[in-house]
């Protein structure tokens, strides 16, 4: 049985449809998940980049896309009243549910589904607290443990070497992204389709391009 690591934030609709998606394109193969909530804008700060919705065009981009992929998947999705939006209420709350910090699948389906079905404010302080009633987790989402909890999630995270979400994690290799679930499913049928050799090289390959940061 294989082991993966789940990297996720609730603010990410790409994060949700791989989430719904993962048991459909995994089916038949035998694998555990561990979800491991992360900071998804701590991670494009420390590499610098702005995040999808930071730049207007791209961001009207992924709400059409986001939307277009989860009718062919028959999942729903309703955008939020506000997006993007401060996630850290809902992920320390997923974080507090578990002494280790790993939230189980249905703790992530519920807050995956407060923030992306029905259209309302994520982050509505009313709606984040009959959300904390329902998960009643065992810890204070508010409390310095959870909060570093997240804060070192997201910091093994980039020692991993993710840059985004959704990411995968098996052995010592990171997927990314949505569309990657089927690399995924075939490493996980046979690890020898992904060459050690082919895989590594590319940390090598030289850029012809440096542009100077702002």
């Amino acid at each position: 049985m294989k082991h993966i690591r789940f990297y996720l934030d609730f603010i990410s609709p790409y994060a949700y449809l791989a989430f719904v998606e993962l048991p459909r394109a995994l089916e038949g193969l035998s694998f555990a998940v561990q979800y491991q909530p992360v900071f998804l804008g701590g991670l494009l700060k420390h590499h610098g980049v702005p995040g999808p919705a930071e730049v207007p065009d791209k961001r009207e981009w992924v709400y059409r896309q986001a939307q277009w992929l989860a009718q062919r998947q028959g999942t729903r999705l309703d955008l939020p009243a506000a997006h993007p939006f401060n996630p850290l209420g809902l992920l320390r709350l997923a974080v507090a549910t578990d002494a280790g910090g790993y939230p189980n699948r249905y703790v992530c389906e519920t807050v995956f589904r407060h923030v992306w079905e029905g259209g309302a404010d994520a982050a509505d302080a009313q709606r984040l607290e009959a959300l904390t009633q329902q998960l009643a987790p065992a810890r204070d989402p508010h409390s310095e443990e959870v909060k570093q909890q997240l804060s070192a999630h997201t910091a093994h995270a980039l020692s991993q070497g993710v840059f985004g979400v959704p990411s995968y994690q098996v052995d010592d290799k990171v997927f990314w992204g949505m569309d990657a679930l089927p690399m995924l499913r075939a490493y996980l049928e046979d690890p020898s389709c992904i060459s050690d050799i082919a895989w590594n090289a590319t940390k090598d390959l030289p850029s012809g391009i440096t542009r100077n940061k702002a």
